[in-house]
């Protein structure tokens, strides 16, 4: 049997996958982050309701199995990312990385200036991922109830 990897854009119907994928990927980080991630909020609904409007989804499957996914929104002249997830089953394979490569695609293919992040200043492997993929630290901030800055806003421009 041959492992095929098909990235591609989602669709209302991969709403429920693409909220077990993340609630499974964001796992590893309960009760670690302060305040909590919201992944753990996501729902097929909201997912769904997304999908629907300007938001949109590059989900990877392998076999035909959701293996990750990715979340992306127009933000001003970017592109913008979240709820990068990867099933830990599937990790260690690069497919982190791909992902983050489709939105750059997907951004250049709109023909927009650059792709944003946000990442939490607590996940330095995460902060190290995007800095080896050309991602910049462009401004900190707090999240609500915080008086000091939780996460970290970074930017890749696209030539």
């Amino acid at each position: 049997m041959s492992d095929t990897l098909v990235l591609r854009g989602a669709t209302a119907v991969d709403a429920p996958a693409i909220a077990a994928t993340i609630a499974a990927a964001f796992e590893q980080y309960r009760g670690k982050l302060q305040p909590e991630s919201g992944a753990f909020r996501e729902t097929a609904e909201a997912i769904a309701s997304e999908l629907a409007s300007d938001s949109g989804a590059i989900v990877a499957e392998r076999n035909g199995r959701m293996v990750g996914c990715v979340m992306v929104k127009l933000l001003d002249s970017d592109l913008y990312f979240g709820r990068l997830s990867v099933l830990p089953s599937a990790r260690g394979q690069g497919l982190g990385k791909r992902l983050v490569e489709a939105v750059e695609d997907e951004a250049r293919r709109r023909e927009l200036l650059g792709v944003r992040c946000g990442v939490r200043i607590v996940l330095t492997e995460n902060q190290r991922l995007f800095a080896s993929l050309g991602y910049v630290e462009i401004g900190r901030e707090a999240h609500e109830g915080f008086d000091h800055p939780t996460s970290i806003n970074l930017r890749k421009p696209l030539a």
